[in-house]
């Protein structure tokens, strides 16, 4: 049978082969039990109708239990129904197959559609993931219905609304240990686990629409047409809700209280193409009546990207900003706060991109000439979402350098809107430094093949970065190094699978190092170079530059998907601190991407990538902070759930932090009808009070 077993569906797990044969075996039996119980009925039918007959005589009962003992009791010699042997195995065979189809759905599954599902998950679960994809709630026994009907489900009955993300943690309590660094020495086989977590995974609690929660509730507060203006666009009116909810809520778990915490303002992200490709404001009507309900709210502000493709499309030197002008006017007139981000790449893509917004057509024009302004990977792919940073002092871009158009764009952004910042109404500029906005190589491009969780790939094979790397490895008197490594793999390597990265591969021999030294210098000299011009352009202003955390691979030691990216950091090195020092030299804040990745993070299904985002965020923070460098951060996914925000409260205010750490400011991500809903849009506010380090009273019953 094992055997059998193997040949249907691949694997040589034991304990499969044991669950299978208990499967069969208990199907077998109970289909020998099922036809004992029905001669049993039939015996006892008679049995009964005697006793009907014959109610007054006792002798009738020393029979029946004769009856009763040959019948029901296995191998006493009563009536029993035999299986033919042909039959039993077809079943054994049919069983068999439906295992092995279940097993090869789980597999694939588990290695294509990102779903967490346990070793032995069986077909339940994945009916459940799929319906959890598409919108529905399934609660643990099994009640499913659609997302947008919870509060309607509380009110027929259901005593609870279970967020998928969140049941298995449903039993936790509240843990509150400090935080700490990542031990350095970690390997593929055996990891130290011992960084100090605070890490608190409460269940998240219905949505309290009760009359007593309105009350309590600023965002529905409003004088005559404006009351009915947010209740239009927060997804219906809050009358109709049943009082029944809050009877039928179960246990609240306890909850950190952040009132008197530090005030941690809070910014939200205007949706990708809020300025189209002709700079115009787009449905400025929409828009108006979206801040408003976010200002009855108290929200600090709003985040905004000034595209470089939309603002200098056609030629150098030729900026229109008039879009923006009439957005910020707006955003002045409801006395609300700008951070503005210099957003020097482009827009299509990636995760949450639902425009595209190229480089402009005139950089286009000088890449086809010549591609290699543009990151290009050991195949000679071209990447055109940003320009190399070999460039910066070459003088490529219609006899101006890369850093010299990065200033002039700034420069023109300063002039042009000097009154904004004159007024405080410009609290930020965040500063563009690579693929997607962040200091990093595009080592992981998607339109390339790249996919999670691939190591990816070196991106210094245009002629401006190899030439730098010549004049470096002629500086260290080893010519034959200006090259890149030739035994990295591809996007979609895994570190064993290559001899650069494996377990004591070459990136840890004297050719390894000092190419990652060099690779990483050049990374940490752009973002130098940009954000001193950056200085001296917003003088007065706060500047902030952003990162990412890339997680995956973090547990072995070479941290191979960090190197490609451009991060230094094996586990016998902190990649992070040369950046730290760059940041704090300019006094920028860095703008961390990762607030509560170690939450939503939608990769738990590939163990085999050796993923910490968790741990990965807390070096990166730890390294900022020891260089007393401000962080500010947003949220990388789309979140509206109590326990996702109850994550990125931890992090923006650590518990017990001897020291009163805290975030410069938060940034959510992003301005949308997701947000408007009414459920999301309560639980919003919520989490904004807190970061605001007010109150927060749930209606109690």
């Amino acid at each position: 049978m094992a055997t059998d077993m193997q040949n249907l569906i691949g694997t040589s797990e034991d304990d499969d082969e044991e669950e299978l044969e208990m499967d069969v075996k208990e199907e077998d039996e109970e289909d020998e039990e099922n036809g004992g119980k029905r001669i049993h009925r039939q015996v006892m039918v008679g049995v009964d109708v005697g006793i009907a007959a014959s109610s007054s005589n006792n002798n009738q009962l020393p029979h029946y239990q004769q009856i009763q003992d040959q019948v029901g009791t296995p191998g006493g010699g009563g009536v029993r129904r035999c299986r033919p042997l042909e039959e039993k195995e077809r079943t054994k065979l049919r069983e068999r197959h439906r295992r092995a189809i279940t097993a090869r759905i789980l597999a694939g599954l588990r290695r294509h559609g990102n779903y967490n599902l346990r070793v032995r998950a069986d077909i339940n679960d994945v009916i459940a993931a799929l319906a959890r994809e598409a919108g529905w709630v399934v609660l643990p026994d099994g009640t499913t219905f659609p997302s947008r009907s919870q509060g309607s489900r509380s009110a027929a009955g259901t005593s609870a609304m279970v967020n998928p993300a969140s049941h298995v943690v449903s039993q936790q309590t509240q843990t509150t240990s400090q935080k700490g660094i990542s031990p350095g020495y970690r390997s593929s086989v055996e990891y130290n686990t011992c960084r100090m977590k605070g890490v608190f995974m409460p269940t998240p609690s219905p949505y309290d629409l009760s009359p007593s929660a309105r009350s309590q509730t600023s965002a529905l507060v409003g004088d005559g047409g404006e009351q009915t203006e947010i209740h239009s666009l927060i997804g219906g009116s809050m009358d109709t809700v049943n009082d029944k909810q809050i009877v039928d809520l179960p246990p609240k778990l306890p909850e950190r209280d952040f009132a008197g915490t530090p005030y941690v303002p809070v910014y939200v992200m205007l949706p990708l193409g809020v300025i189209n490709m002709k700079c115009e404001l787009v449905d400025a009507d929409g828009l108006l009546k979206q801040l408003r309900v976010l200002k009855s709210i108290n929200i600090d502000g709003v985040m905004v990207d000034c595209w470089w493709g939309i603002v200098e499309a056609h030629a150098p030197q030729d900026y229109n900003w008039n879009g923006y002008k009439k957005l910020f006017q707006m955003v002045s007139e409801l006395k609300l706060k700008l951070q503005v981000v210099m957003s020097f790449h482009e827009c299509g893509g990636n995760v949450g991109d639902d425009v595209c917004i190229p480089l402009p057509h005139w950089v286009a024009e000088i890449g086809r000439s010549n591609p290699d302004i543009f990151f290009t990977d050991r195949e000679g792919r071209r990447n055109p979402e940003c320009l190399s940073w070999g460039i910066d002092k070459e003088r490529v871009l219609r006899g101006r350098t890369a850093v010299e158009v990065y200033f002039d764009y700034m420069r023109s952004f300063r002039k042009e809107f000097d009154e904004f910042f004159q007024d405080g109404i410009i609290a930020m500029v965040e500063v563009g430094l690579g693929p997607c906005g962040e200091l990093r190589y595009p080592s992981c491009p998607v339109k390339h093949g790249w996919r999670y969780p691939g190591i990816g790939e070196f991106q210094c094979y245009d002629h401006y970065l190899l030439k730098s790397l010549r004049k470096a490895a002629e500086a260290r008197g080893q010519s034959f190094w200006d090259r890149g490594p030739d035994n990295a793999g591809s996007y979609n390597s895994q570190p064993h699978e290559t001899g650069f990265f494996c377990d004591g591969g070459d990136y840890n021999g004297y050719y390894g190092r000092f190419f990652l030294d060099w690779y990483s210098n050049a990374l940490v000299d752009h973002g130098d170079r940009v954000l001193s011009l950056a200085k001296l352009a917003f003088d007065g202003t706060c500047i902030a530059a952003k990162l990412s955390g890339i997680h995956w691979w973090y547990k072995t030691a070479s941290h191979a998907a960090e190197l490609t990216a451009g991060f230094y950091n094996p586990c016998n090195r902190d990649g992070y601190a040369a950046i730290a020092a760059m940041l704090k030299k300019h006094g920028a804040v860095l703008n961390f991407t990762s607030a509560e990745q170690h939450v939503l993070d939608r990769h738990e299904g590939f163990p085999e990538a050796f993923s910490d985002s968790e741990g990965l965020a807390w070096q990166m923070l730890n390294a900022a902070w020891d260089a007393c460098v401000p962080i500010a951060s947003e949220n990388p996914l789309p979140c509206h759930d109590r326990l996702s925000y109850n994550k990125i409260l931890d992090d923006a205010k650590p518990f017990g932090d001897p020291d009163g750490k805290h975030f410069f400011s938060f940034t959510y991500l992003r301005l949308g009808p997701p947000l408007m809903e009414r459920e999301n849009f309560l639980e919003f506010e919520r989490f904004l009070k807190r970061m605001h380090g007010e109150a927060v009273v749930d209606p109690q019953v």
